[in-house]
């Protein structure tokens, strides 16, 4: 079945008009105006057999020249994801690979979110069968010499992926807010926890920052637990150190004029030097997490693809750089092999390449209690290679349904929610559950779902099999 719908049959809404000026459309005139966050434009659709479809929306940049546009993208009322409309002046199909449609009426709403698009008409057609020899990983590490400890937990995630999901939690110091609450709500904690290198980066400690998350990284994994670390990297000089773009905003680009490329075009210069000096003292990190035996998902250089850090504000080469030279500097340089590389770019031509990268990781936050399988994203981490890696939801805001999860087969190997907000505020003094994003019924559910891995069901990954 396909069936393609032009814009006479949308309902317009907010400053949304049907116009004529521009060329290409198929149709009596195509969809344009998306000014304000709430202007959408609506499809109704009546379906003979329900089932997962994709659609196809035929859309084009109203101001060519300044980058993709991405808008939110909703069937019957629940948002899934956004389109991605890429930067050109034409008429272009921007897909939505996988999307539920019942039996009978259904609605197919497309709502402004980043940047102004012309819409014309949109394609409605059964989706592909998913092909599941993707989630057949082979748990070879990039890094040959990884240790056994590493090699037992890339074990585990391998038999788990495509069956399962583990849970996840990003936190901060000992006896961590998100902890906390977590366990009085649904009685478990996370398999995954999620911690954080920056204020060991040599930037920050003339300004007093200091940190503990080697030893809670330690202590999490001997009780049990599997750890995740990000690196918000402070830019190795050159901090602006001014009022809005303070010394402690540094891996911000906003907040630093260090330039990436011009450091790594000559290796002799002071700006190569102190990369190599920050590198080098996150390494002293995770040797001693190494000395422990303590297998790291190790996450540096992410959302690099956004410009918003300093290491994605030059570019994608320069971003492919230093992701290997930091691949090298740690794994042949440090001896460094309790890693398994986590790449988290958010872009295609980010990727830096098979032979450094063992798994790949998305970061969403798709907006307050919307529970999508974000299968959309899913879709698109898996399109960055043909090799088969494991595909992870390495951040979210939401916490996305399991049912969802696999009515789409959206098998994202782990979620992992991030800090405050997104799971606790403060009331009359005391730490309480915040449902802001994941409202405490889904919080439960998902922390009970027979698809979801909580700390208590981890098996004993120190003699998992290799």
């Amino acid at each position: 079945m396909i069936m393609k719908l032009t814009t006479e049959s949308a309902k317009a809404n907010g400053d949304v008009s049907i116009a004529s000026e521009r060329m290409g459309y198929v149709g009596q005139g195509y969809a344009t105006g998306f000014l304000q966050q709430e202007d959408s434009l609506t499809f109704p659709i009546t379906m003979d057999e329900e089932g997962q479809y994709q659609i196809t929306v035929m859309a084009a940049v109203t101001i060519f020249g300044e980058g993709p546009k991405w808008n939110a993208f909703f069937v019957n009322g629940d948002k899934l994801g956004d389109i991605m409309t890429p930067d050109t002046p034409d008429f272009v199909p921007c897909m939505y690979p996988k999307a539920y449609l019942r039996n009978g009426i259904n609605e197919i709403t497309i709502m402004k979110n980043w940047g102004g698009i012309d819409i014309d008409s949109i394609l409605i057609e059964k989706a592909p069968s998913t092909d599941r020899s993707r989630f057949h990983v082979t748990p070879l590490l990039v890094d040959s010499n990884a240790a056994p400890y590493t090699r037992r937990l890339m074990n585990y995630l391998c038999d788990s992926y495509g069956h399962r999901i583990l849970s996840g939690q990003e936190t901060g110091g000992s006896n961590p807010p998100e902890l906390e609450v977590i366990k009085r709500e649904t009685g478990k904690l996370p398999a995954i926890r999620g911690l954080d290198f920056i204020d060991y980066s040599p930037s920050r400690l003339p300004f007093g920052s200091t940190s503990q998350e080697t030893e809670e990284a330690i202590a999490w994994w001997r009780d049990g637990g599997i750890v995740t670390f990000c690196w918000h990297w402070n830019a190795p000089t050159d901090l602006i150190n001014q009022p809005n773009k303070m010394w402690y905003s540094g891996f911000y680009t906003y907040a630093t004029e260090f330039d990436l490329a011009k450091a790594l075009e000559n290796q002799e210069s002071e700006a190569y030097r102190l990369i190599l000096r920050d590198i080098d003292a996150i390494a002293l990190q995770l040797q001693i997490l190494q000395e422990h035996e303590v297998p790291v998902l190790w996450r540096p250089l992410h959302e690099a693809a956004g410009g918003w850090f300093w290491w994605g504000a030059k570019g994608a080469e320069a971003c492919i750089q230093l992701w290997r030279l930091m691949y090298k500097r740690l794994t042949v340089h440090h001896q460094l092999h309790n890693l398994i590389w986590v790449w988290n770019g958010q872009g295609k031509d980010w990727y830096p390449g098979d032979d450094v990268v063992d798994i790949i990781g998305e970061d969403i936050y798709g907006g307050p209690r919307f529970y999508s399988s974000q299968y959309g994203r899913f879709h698109d981490a898996l399109s960055y290679t043909t090799a088969n890696k494991i595909i992870a939801l390495t951040e979210n805001g939401t916490i996305p349904d399991p049912d969802l999860l696999e009515q789409d087969e959206a098998a994202w190997a782990w979620f992992c929610t991030w800090a405050g907000e997104f799971v606790w505020k403060e009331t009359s003094g005391e730490r309480t559950y915040s449902d802001k994003h994941t409202e405490v019924n889904m919080l439960r559910k998902v922390y009970s779902h027979s698809k979801v891995v909580t700390k208590d069901h981890l098996p004993n990954l120190q003699t998992y099999r290799l």
